[in-house]
């Protein structure tokens, strides 16, 4: 049994200096949270989906805008039509041209056409209301960033405050840790002077081993905490972080009120719904017609990039699409019908989110209550290691008693630490929610 405990010691101690040779680096809580909002990947991934609902929206500057394009068309001929058709474009023409044997077998004729052509939109009511549905699904997609960043923060809350946890843990530990060794060392000299069993060292050395693993155990949570921090932050270095702070128990700055619907997902909901209803709305209007203006301005010669001949066109077209095979029907029935379901869906939201809210509020009364009843316990079993301690030293104490109080108190500083991570993290989730 000796050997085993020597051999379990020695690796501790091995899997401890490993620990300590990694790279530890002080970090607070401001500057992770520095970190995150310049690095973190999921805020940039909702960065970039804000600037595509953003191009989607300047794409319908082509409700206002005109539309231009340019085109140079080079061709050759023999078509009665297309090469009189050329003649008369090149202004060529001639009166030998009218002689009926060339007007039915006329001649190879070279014609190059230089376009600039004008499209503007006068009246386009299905646009307009799809523009304002870009629009909606834009501002909604800025107010999920804001979110996103919100969350991060409450997440950085978290991680830093397991962090903080961590490292009590593991103070908490290599005390008990010491305090188990120096109890071992009474043990010894007390088995040596007849006053114990055998039986009575071994329990004391069962109970040095139980501390070690609980402390290589907390060591893993360090390391697990440090993870997660160095995830948030998209640290590749795989440093252990340690709090500049220790965990202590946060004064609450929040009322305890309903949540507001200018939170920022809860707005992100509504313009959502808003942008289904104006979508809705848009496939209505596709019914009316539509008023566009045009203009063509032409250059032509019989050489590349001539243009020895001009002429333009200009006008107007009213345009309706009186059916198409009840597409638009069917089209128009399919967004009154997703409208009509983000509705229900933001309602739906909002009522989970008090939900939530109501349910935050449960889980910081209670830790507000264990906090106290923890407060207390840790109290007694300090007090009653104590008394042991003082007993064991004089010999008027069981091993075995002194151990069930070692481990108590040990215990009772783990829960203590516990209860005011819990008790943090709902106060920081209550925060989140009310924001």
């Amino acid at each position: 049994m000796r050997n085993i405990y020597y051999l379990i010691t020695l690796s501790f101690l091995f899997w401890s200096f490993g620990l300590e040779a990694q790279n530890v680096v002080t970090i607070s809580k401001t500057k992770a949270l520095t970190k995150v909002s310049e690095h973190n990947v999921s805020l940039k991934i909702s960065a970039e989906e804000f600037k595509q609902a953003r191009a989607d929206y300047r794409q319908t500057n082509a409700v206002f805008l005109p539309n231009i394009t340019a085109s140079h068309t080079g061709m050759a001929t023999t078509n009665p039509l297309m090469a009189f058709g050329s003649k008369v474009n090149q202004e060529i023409l001639t009166a030998s041209d009218f002689d009926p044997v060339l007007l039915n077998d006329p001649s190879q004729i070279e014609n190059f056409e230089t376009k600039l052509e004008i499209q503007q939109p006068l009246l386009n009511f299905d646009g307009f209301y799809h523009r304002k549905a870009a629009k909606s699904k834009m501002d909604a997609m800025s107010l999920q960033t804001q979110r996103t960043a919100e969350y991060l923060e409450f997440e950085v809350d978290k991680a830093y405050m397991q962090l903080q946890l961590a490292y009590k843990g593991v103070a908490v530990l290599e005390k008990a840790l010491e305090a188990a060794n120096a109890n071992k060392k009474l043990a010894d000299n007390s088995f040596n002077q007849g006053y114990l069993q055998r039986s009575d060292i071994l329990n004391v050395e069962v109970r040095v081993t139980e501390v070690q693993n609980q402390l290589q155990m907390a060591k893993s949570n360090v390391l697990n905490a440090s993870n997660y921090l160095s995830f948030l932050m998209n640290d590749e270095t795989e440093a252990v972080y340690k709090p500049i702070d220790s965990l202590r128990v946060l004064s609450p700055t929040i009322e305890m009120a309903m949540i507001s619907e200018n939170r920022s997902d809860i707005k992100a909901m509504a313009m959502a719904t808003d942008a289904y209803k104006a979508m809705s709305q848009s496939d209505k209007m596709a019914f009316l017609p539509r008023l566009n203006a045009f203009g063509n301005y032409f250059l032509y010669d019989d050489e590349i990039f001539q243009g020895n001949s001009n002429g333009y066109m200009f006008g107007a077209q009213l345009s309706w699409d009186i059916f198409q095979g009840s597409k638009r029907f069917g089209k128009a029935q399919k967004s009154r019908a997703e409208f009509e379901k983000s509705k229900l869906e933001y309602e739906q939201y909002v009522s989970k989110s008090n939900l939530e809210f109501n349910k935050a509020k449960r889980m910081f009364t209670d830790a507000e209550n264990k906090l106290n009843l923890n407060t207390l316990a840790l109290a007694q079993s300090e007090e009653s290691l104590r008394i042991r301690t003082n007993r064991f030293k004089e010999g008027l104490e069981k091993t075995s008693d002194l151990l069930m109080a070692e481990t108590q108190y040990a215990q009772k500083q783990l829960e203590y630490y516990q209860t005011i991570f819990e008790y943090n993290y709902a106060l920081a989730y209550l925060q989140f929610l009310t924001k």
